[in-house]
């Protein structure tokens, strides 16, 4: 296939930055648009901008011709908007890289989610300045900048495609949740799992996202407006840390707690960030049959993954791990027939 010109939003973050080294390995021409803070991978190109302002988008984008345009950071529908609308400018096909959170503030989605699940009517808004509120924000915030994308695919004739994609892992993941607990386990501490890690997870490898971008290069337009991405397998996430502990060297003591007795006990959330309900489960059945998507197995991901963790340990802790102390304390006034290795 020719060499396409792409522009990457985002594309110095953790998963732009991959999708930037794969379209390039692949003959691509790659630009990347930032605020300019980063440096776009080598080969890339660069432009600067502010995609919360409409003139600065203008001033970057005037008279550019692109082919295929990936947006990885469109949190709500002004920045679609904004971006699609802007004068004088050829983006070609736009692929909005969106959330499985889009099911997550639907009344009782089913699981794994399909794509069709996303329109049900909405929860109620949790308190504000809660970790509820601001994840049930995000899926909000992603639903409305779908909803921008496809209604301007109606009105515009933009070619928009949309990939929902779960919680991302990979070597170098800034948000630190796989380090999360791994920090934990290399301390020798007990470690809490609200509800016993029995809900469902299905996760997706960083390096999976920019397979996927490729695939759409070759395969052409899909069918479909809005795919899900995600791994071939569902378990638990208590079998998911069963899993990251070998590969780690650990054998941690778990402890398992309802949700609601941490909260009483004064814990936040956050302290567990992959154990609560804002985990989506997604049905990647459509992008499988539409697109011949392919993921990589979490036996073949996780392992590779962790090692990359413990040599190149992160400077600094997931936030959560500051309430590790009271973690420990609450752990341990805990019934000892929950403890076990």
């Amino acid at each position: 296939m020719a060499a396409l010109r792409v522009l990457i939003l985002g594309g110095t973050g953790f998963m732009g930055a991959r999708a930037t080294r794969s379209l390039l390995a692949a003959g691509h021409e790659v630009t990347t648009l930032s605020r300019g803070h980063t440096a776009p991978e080598p080969g890339a190109r660069a432009r600067d901008a502010d995609r919360s302002d409409a003139a600065s988008l203008a001033a970057a984008l005037e008279g550019a011709h692109f082919d295929l345009t990936v947006d990885f950071c469109a949190y709500d529908s002004a920045d679609v908007e904004r971006l699609l609308l802007t004068p004088h400018a050829a983006l070609g096909r736009y692929v909005l890289i969106s959330s499985g959170q889009v099911y997550l503030v639907t009344e009782a989605p089913r699981t794994p989610h399909r794509e069709e699940d996303s329109d049900g009517p909405l929860i109620a808004e949790p308190p504000a300045e809660t970790h509820d509120h601001a994840q049930w924000s995000y899926g909000l915030g992603k639903r409305r900048a779908e909803r921008a994308a496809l209604t301007l695919r109606e009105s515009h004739g933009v070619r928009a495609v949309v990939l929902r994609l779960p919680v991302i892992h990979g070597e170098d993941d800034p948000r630190l949740r796989l380090w999360a607990y791994l920090e934990r386990m290399l301390d020798g501490g007990p470690l809490l799992l609200p509800d016993g890690g029995e809900r469902l997870v299905r996760y997706l490898y960083a390096g999976d996202v920019a397979g996927a971008l490729l695939r759409l290069i070759d395969e052409g337009s899909p069918r479909g407006t809005v795919y899900n991405l995600a791994q071939p397998e569902v378990l638990t996430f208590r079998e998911f840390l069963d899993q990251t502990a070998p590969a780690a060297g650990c054998a941690p003591r778990f402890v398992s707690a309802p949700s609601e007795e941490l909260e009483r006990e004064g814990l936040d959330p956050a302290f567990s960030p992959l154990a609560g309900r804002w985990t989506s489960v997604l049905d990647p059945s459509l992008a499988i049959a539409d697109m011949g998507f392919s993921a990589t197995r979490l036996a073949d991901w996780l392992p590779g993954v962790v090692r990359a963790h413990l040599e190149r340990r992160p400077a600094r802790s997931h936030a959560g791990y500051a309430q590790r102390a009271r973690e420990i304390e609450v752990a341990l006034r805990l019934t000892p027939s929950n403890v076990r290795n």
